[in-house]
């Protein structure tokens, strides 16, 4: 195979800039902007700008992500009246910011205007820019509708906490504070030192012993900031409604000025006292203030400039047709990785229900799940809560980010494991009198188990009458209300679904096989991770047959579940599988990392897990989710973990015979696109071209709102992250597949996707390649010693000489 040593040409993304001509009607109908670890919704309604400012780090006492408040902004004379003769909103999706054009053409006073709407990667600041050919006044104002104590009631309004959902006591969400200054408005929420998080947890969970190594991540923290404006006359206050939500604003009138230059100064800190938290805030204003605003705008748009060189994939892009699946599935895969990137610096990890871009809870409507269905409960709601992090789905997101090169953006989900870790020990010390770390599916900084799993007192999450760690009525089939073990939840869709710390603890050593990075304060959350599983369940067996092995020495892994939908279960696959990818890692990480003694019982470990289990089915082969299971429920398909994200086996040496039987047979639900449904990567992985083709496009198609890439709510919430994350892993996986040394393409593209790539593989490789009519045009490895290791899997293309 000749490699060319010509790249291709780096993308030129106008033509994915989302253009609007039109004025929103409300907040679902806003359009993205962010950096750093700002997020903002920006729309224009009634003629005002209006944006929701979000910041990582917002958790309240209630275990709620709030956002910041919201701003209004009005002109007078207005640009955007209804009189306007031009109307534009643009995603420069390129430069990372927001452009919006307003023009009145006729009457007696003709004005137009040009706003920038952009928020600093390298502090939290967002900036609102305005230019006008002649003086207007502007009325800024910020809005809050958190301004009494609130008492939330037991009902699914306590869903958006949802740790302490059905808690049987009182929640309170204490209000913020805004406060008029000389130079603007400060606001803030303060989380209160009497807050019932995560005191709660422990007390429930019996780790008072334990409280002084649980990391706290709401006491004393404080989140808000300052608005203000050069040259103003004025402040007053009024109240209002929006979406028949309540709230308070506090008005900034501008003096009339052509220019205009707005910002949003943002800060968070878990602090001692109120006193200093705004010591930090003014801290960061006065860095503010130094800078240049010019430079400071050109080296954000150099930023995001960089951010786009480090990968892309490009589908028919000499077809500016919007109506082209491939052309929109391309455009949708860099909108929503856009969103991505406007997280590369959060204290948390992207959240897959909304991220930094949710709206009205009142807007969403889904008929899909009563939960969800018309909830009226304002800005900051969201199904799935705010401060525990759902892992099946937060994957989704993280996955990607392998290929794409943004190794910023992945730290912050690593982070989430790291900090949990001494809670997650602590429960398996105190529970089951054993080394390692057992994480909750819904993950978060105390490492505690989520309140509403682990069950309540009273109510419909009750926890049941408790027995010792490996009472033999413990079965992995039980529900609130009924007996549960020791320390287990009593939630039985997660209670013993533990699969995701290996998937965690794996996906930080493929990001060590892909970058060489230092991984060093990670080992700690990966080793404890991995034992876990064999200290867990040796202990088990001893106590049912006096040996820590069976029969054939094999690790026997009951109780269990296979993911959430196979409960109950004995050897699950995704268990097998996941710990074979953790402990093979382990054994090729440097000296380092790993000691020789480590490697010899990791090895030894290794040797004791149980085999994959087959069935016939008609005559056909086809893999098992488990050895056996008690019951079967959810929709997922745990069968096809062994492909994705373990890959034990790859589609160019191993024969996918038995996989694509296992799907043909399947009795779980297919070809279900929302959410986190991952059948289009699954499909990948197994060659089918024409599947994975149709599935994919579906997956990235537009959303049925404004935006193109505000998917959902599906199973979860709008904009729903994990359903654009497991779309792009899908349409990765038909483009490039990588497997030890080897570097596949093309493993499931179909030949009429004329496709212009650059992608990150292992050991610091970056692939960059154009396949136009069936023929390679352009292909470079960097490094060139790498270009032994690529493999052309469709044969159907060939390189053009």
């Amino acid at each position: 195979m000749s490699i060319q040593s010509a790249a291709p040409q780096q993308p030129d993304l106008d033509e994915y800039n989302i253009v609007w001509t039109e004025q929103s009607k409300n907040s679902s109908e806003s359009m993205p902007v962010g950096g750093g670890d700002i997020g903002c919704n920006v729309w224009v309604e009634n003629g005002e700008l209006l944006l929701y400012v979000q910041r990582s780090g917002s958790i309240a006492e209630t275990n709620e992500y709030l956002k910041l408040g919201r701003m209004r902004l009005k002109f007078s004379p207005n640009p955007f009246s209804e009189e306007a003769d031009l109307f534009q909103q643009q995603l420069k999706l390129k430069d990372g910011y927001i452009e919006i054009k307003g023009e009145v053409t006729s009457g007696s006073n003709p004005i137009k205007a040009k706003i920038k709407v952009w928020v600093d990667v390298n502090s939290p600041v967002v900036h609102i820019d305005v230019d006008a050919n002649k003086k207007i006044k502007i009325n800024t104002s910020y809005e809050n509708w958190r301004m009494k104590d609130q008492v939330i009631p037991n009902t699914m309004r306590r869903h958006s906490t949802f740790n302490l959902h059905a808690y049987p006591g009182e929640v309170l969400l204490k209000k913020d504070v805004v406060e008029k200054e000389d130079k603007g408005i400060v606001f803030y929420h303060r989380n209160p030192d009497d807050k019932i998080l995560p005191q709660l947890l422990i007390e429930q969970q019996g780790l008072q012993k334990h409280k002084d190594s649980i990391v706290d991540d709401l006491k004393g923290r404080t989140f808000g900031g300052k608005i203000y404006n050069s040259g103003f006359t004025s402040i007053y206050t009024t109240k209002g409604t929006y979406q028949n939500v309540d709230f308070n604003a506090w008005h900034l009138i501008s003096k009339p000025k052509k220019a205009h230059r707005l910002k949003l100064v943002t800060h968070i800190a878990q602090t001692k006292t109120i006193k200093d938290w705004k010591k930090g805030l003014e801290q960061t204003i006065d860095q503010e203030e130094t800078k240049d605003l010019k430079n400071t705008f050109k080296s954000n748009k150099a930023w995001w400039h960089n951010f786009w060189n480090r990968s892309h994939i490009l589908i028919n892009p000499d077809i500016d047709n919007k109506k082209d699946s491939g052309w929109v599935t391309a455009r949708n895969y860099q909108l929503f990785r856009y969103q991505m990137g406007c997280n590369v610096s959060g204290e948390y990890p992207t959240r897959f229900n909304g991220g930094n871009f949710t709206f009205d809870a009142g807007l969403v409507k889904s008929n899909l799940n009563s939960r969800n269905s018309n909830v009226n409960y304002g800005p900051d709601y969201r199904a799935w809560g705010g401060g525990v992090f759902t892992a099946q789905n937060q994957r989704l997101l993280h996955w990607p980010m392998l290929k794409t090169g943004d190794f910023d953006a992945i730290l912050p989900h690593f982070e989430l494991f790291r900090k949990a870790l001494p809670g997650a020990k602590a429960r398996v010390k105190e529970h089951f009198g054993h080394d390692g770390a057992v994480y909750s599916e819904y993950t978060n900084v105390p490492g505690l188990a989520l309140g509403a799993g682990y069950g309540w007192e009273e109510g419909d999450r009750k926890r049941g009458t408790e027995v010792p760690f490996g009472d033999p009525k413990v079965d992995g089939n039980k529900d609130y209300n009924q007996i549960v073990e020791k320390g287990v939840m009593a939630n039985p869709v997660i209670s013993y679904h533990w699969e995701s710390q290996l998937e965690n603890a794996y996906m930080i050593m493929e990001y060590h096989r892909y970058t060489g990075k230092d991984i060093t304060k990670y080992l700690p959350f990966i080793k404890q991770s991995v034992i876990f599983f064999d200290k867990h369940y040796r202990a088990r067996e001893k106590l049912r047959s006096g040996k820590e092995l069976d029969a054939n020495g094999q690790l026997v892994i009951f109780p269990s579940t296979s993911c959430e939908s196979y409960r109950g279960a004995k050897n699950p696959v995704d268990i097998v599988s996941g710990l074979q990818a953790c402990l093979t890692s382990l054994l090729k990480l440097e000296a380092d990392y790993v000691t020789p003694s480590e490697k010899e019982y990791f090895k030894s470990f290794l040797e004791s897990l149980p085999n994959y289990y087959y069935d016939k089915v008609e005559g056909d082969t086809i893999l098992k989710p488990a050895e056996s299971w008690l019951s079967y429920k959810n929709i997922e398909c745990p069968q096809f973990y062994p492909l994705f994200p373990f890959n034990r086996f790859d589609v160019e040496k191993d024969d996918m015979t038995t996989f694509k039987n296992t799907w043909k047979h399947g009795k779980f639900p297919k070809n279900i696109v929302i959410s986190w449904h991952q059948d289009g990567i699954f499909f990948a992985r197994m060659g089918m071209m024409e599947e994975a083709v149709d599935y994919n496009t579906k997956k990235l198609a537009n959303s049925k709102r404004k935006y193109p890439t505000f998917w959902g709510p599906g199973h979860d919430w709008v904009p729903d992250h994990n359903w654009g994350g497991s779309g792009m892993i899908g349409l990765q996986e038909m483009l490039m597949q990588c497997f030890d040394d080897r570097i596949l393409l093309f493993p499931a593209w179909p030949k009429h996707w004329n496709v212009d790539f650059k992608l990150h593989a292992p050991k610091n490789t970056i692939v960059e390649g154009v396949l136009k009519d069936g023929q390679i045009t352009k292909l470079k490895v960097t490094p060139e010693s790498r270009a032994k290791d690529i493999q052309i899997v469709n044969k159907e293309f060939q390189n053009k000489h």
